[in-house]
């Protein structure tokens, strides 16, 4: 039935049968994609939702004349439940940018698609909106109260409940009606995509053309932002999120003024609703639909709700409860160890021997401390550790021990922030002197400290020659 209703619009359209019909894949959408090929290749598209296919064929001979990059719809369907559009090619962003993704470190090209996608932005939002009928929009005409409870409900019955987490829901209920009061304090006349990812933006002949905007509706700029640069699976590092939100600011100075300190403060709100959004999804699409790209995207989608509730907030008590209590469950806790750093710290005597490293990742800093003046020289020093008193006094005293731990910190503290960014699990940092017991001991106790303090990850210290061992736990 598919192959015959496309077969009938290609010819029609192109004048000849098509010699081809392959099906595409497609993610979270229930439309089907097939590639119809003969004298030209184009897309066909069957639609199972009638309200939906026709906002989807308005926005996109409205977008087209915008000037915005869209596909061409050539002809539909009578009843409008199938249409041929614009063939745009096979690579969607998402998978331009996977060598980024896979080690959070993006190459300048990857860097420029996504600085080109995201300054394309603002245009979508309010050239977009320019002259739209908002009524057309399905399966709302806006972003208002109505439809963030249905997302925050979708994540409450699709992915909370599904946790087995118990809950009080009228307590819950209260966070969520305050959330919806936050949100929509940044109402405007823009155009929100509402599921502007990377899955959703195609790449061709190097530019970003746009897709799947059929959900879009009258809303606020921030949604979409939170949407793309905090998309569970694209894996931006913070530092590049930084520079991309930056481009966007930039690009959106075209049409309005930027209060960037409220840009950002109500930008927090959008992204954990977001994530709290998406969860719901990928709770319904992936545990109940058993679609596995989207369970696959869980642990990411959880990874960054950790994040996000590292800094408080207070609008919503009794919800951040019960987020913290969700984050921490035995399942996803469990796949949070697997990609956690662990930073070894070792002090040791060289005489002994450079301590191996038996995580398997090759070694990493070795610190010389026998350059720094040695408290091992007097007799009085003997009893005692870089632990002691005595020694940590005549240490910092003298001070040589302070300059030459402030060198390596800054050594280990770049390295520590990428491994973090990267999801690396193992680091370690040796420091020696002549007999294991004075210099290299206060080194090692006192990075140790400093980098669970600073980087809030775990830290397993061993003074080798002295027997001592201590951990220094992540706190979530």
């Amino acid at each position: 039935m598919e192959f015959s209703i496309l077969s009938e619009l290609y010819k029609k359209y192109v004048g000849s049968e098509p010699t081809d019909i392959v099906e595409l894949p497609s993610s979270g959408s229930n439309r089907r994609y097939f590639r119809l090929t003969g004298k030209e290749s184009i897309v066909g598209v069957i639609g199972t939702c009638l309200e939906e296919n026709k906002a989807f064929l308005y926005m996109s001979e409205h977008f087209l004349q915008k000037g915005l990059p869209v596909p061409k719809i050539y002809i539909q369907s009578d009843d409008q439940m199938a249409y041929l559009q614009e063939d745009l090619g096979d690579t969607l962003l998402f998978n331009a940018i996977e060598k980024g993704r896979k080690t959070t470190v993006f190459s300048e090209e990857e860097k420029q698609l996504l600085i080109k996608t995201i300054r394309k932005l603002p245009d979508v939002q309010f050239a977009g909106a320019e002259g739209m009928d908002f009524s057309k929009c399905y399966p709302a005409s806006e972003f208002d109260a109505r439809s963030i409870m249905w997302d925050l409900n979708y994540f409450k019955y699709c992915f909370l409940k599904a946790t087995g987490l118990e809950f009080l829901e009228d307590k819950l209920e209260d966070d969520f009606q305050h959330m919806t009061d936050v949100l929509l304090r940044s109402s405007s006349a823009t155009f929100l995509y509402r599921d502007f990812q990377s899955r959703n933006v195609m790449i061709k002949d190097g530019e970003p053309w746009f897709i799947d905007y059929q959900g879009g509706r009258k809303g606020p700029v921030f949604y979409d932002v939170a949407s793309f640069l905090w998309q569970a699976k694209a894996n931006l590092p913070d530092s590049l999120r930084g520079e991309l939100l930056k481009e966007y600011i930039s690009a959106l100075r075209k049409y309005q003024p930027v209060d960037e300190t409220y840009f950002y403060s109500q930008l927090r709100h959008f992204v954990l609703f977001r994530t709290l959004q998406v969860l719901g999804a990928y709770g319904f699409r992936g545990y109940f639909e058993k679609k596995p790209h989207f369970i696959q995207s869980v642990p990411f989608a959880i990874a960054n709700l950790r994040n996000l509730l590292k800094e408080p907030y207070p609008e919503y008590p009794y919800l951040c409860q019960v987020l913290k209590e969700l984050v921490s469950l035995k399942q996803f806790s469990d796949d949070l160890q697997k990609r956690t750093l662990t930073v070894k710290v070792m002090s040791f005597a060289y005489k002994k021997g450079i301590p191996n490293d038996t995580s398997g990742n090759g070694g990493g800093f070795v610190f010389d401390c026998r350059g720094v003046n040695n408290p091992g020289k007097y007799e009085r020093y003997k009893p005692f550790t870089g632990l002691d008193e005595p020694v940590i006094k005549f240490l910092e005293d003298d001070g040589e021990i302070l300059t030459f731990l402030e060198h390596a910190y800054a050594l280990v503290d770049a390295s520590v922030a990428r491994y973090v960014e990267r999801g690396f699990t193992n680091l370690m940092v040796c420091f020696g002197c002549t007999g294991g017991q004075h210099r290299s001991v206060y080194s090692a106790q006192h990075m140790a400290e400093h980098i669970n303090k600073k980087f809030n990850v775990k830290v397993e210290l061993v003074h080798r020659e002295q027997n001592i061992e201590q951990t220094f736990n992540a706190k979530y």
